[in-house]
């Protein structure tokens, strides 16, 4: 997602013009797979899981979205547009929100700030699709180091001995990162652990070779935009 500060002062002044806040709590959600768009939100406090829930019931996590985030789907070509993901709140917070019809309506008569806006859109949409791709291209173990590169471009700190991943994540919310087990995520951490790859500390991350996970999944080096998890 992009921040506001990426934005222009006409599409922020646009976007702050909202129809009402709303309180968010923890385990609950803005919107579900297949139920119709009425909506967009701006994250205000919080933060907001985006992911989807396979047929066989299995999880997979896409992005994080906090303060500043536009959250939601847009489309110009139909009345009757369905959300295809869902947007879990993993922490308690405050959305403000926009109705669709009235963003569409302000959009529709400024084709620049539209142009805009489709962008913010298509760089969310490349994302996740990257992420799929190094799902389906390197299976569950290329799945949880993409993941950790990611997280290390959004929430990294540099140390002396590496990158500290500064959030923290269950190896179960990990594991949802990457479509797979529990088991499996634990399996392979204490793997890059023996290898002195990584290190764990009072529940966070520490990538200490992170050219080694990068050379593992063959990493074109994307931009950090497109390879980040927020």
């Amino acid at each position: 997602m992009l921040k506001n500060h990426r934005m222009s002062e006409d599409l922020a002044s646009i976007l702050s013009t909202v129809d009402h806040t709303m309180k968010i709590e923890k385990n609950s959600f803005l919107f579900q797979q297949g139920e119709e768009v009425t909506e967009l939100y701006i994250i205000l406090s919080g933060r907001v899981q985006i992911g989807k829930i396979s047929p066989d019931g299995r999880e997979l996590t896409l992005r994080i979205c906090t303060k500043g985030d536009i959250v939601g789907e847009l489309s110009f070509d139909s009345e009757e547009v369905k959300y295809i993901l869902n947007a879990k709140v993993t922490e308690d917070g405050e959305v403000a929100v926009i109705k669709k019809n009235t963003l569409e309506e302000k959009l529709l008569t400024d084709s620049k700030l539209a142009m805009e806006f489709m962008k913010i859109m298509s760089v969310n949409y490349r994302r996740d699709q990257t992420k799929f791709r190094d799902l389906v291209l390197h299976g569950k173990k290329g799945a949880l180091y993409s993941t950790l590169i990611r997280l290390t471009n959004s929430y990294g700190v540099k140390q002396k001995d590496g990158i500290l991943i500064d959030i923290i994540l269950t190896n179960q919310e990990l594991a949802n990162f990457c479509g797979t087990s529990r088991e499996s995520v634990n399996r392979l951490l204490n793997d890059l652990k023996r290898s002195n790859i990584l290190s764990i500390n009072k529940s966070k991350i520490t990538i200490h070779d992170l050219q080694y996970l990068k050379d593992e999944i063959n990493c074109e080096d994307c931009p950090v935009v497109l390879c980040s998890i927020d």
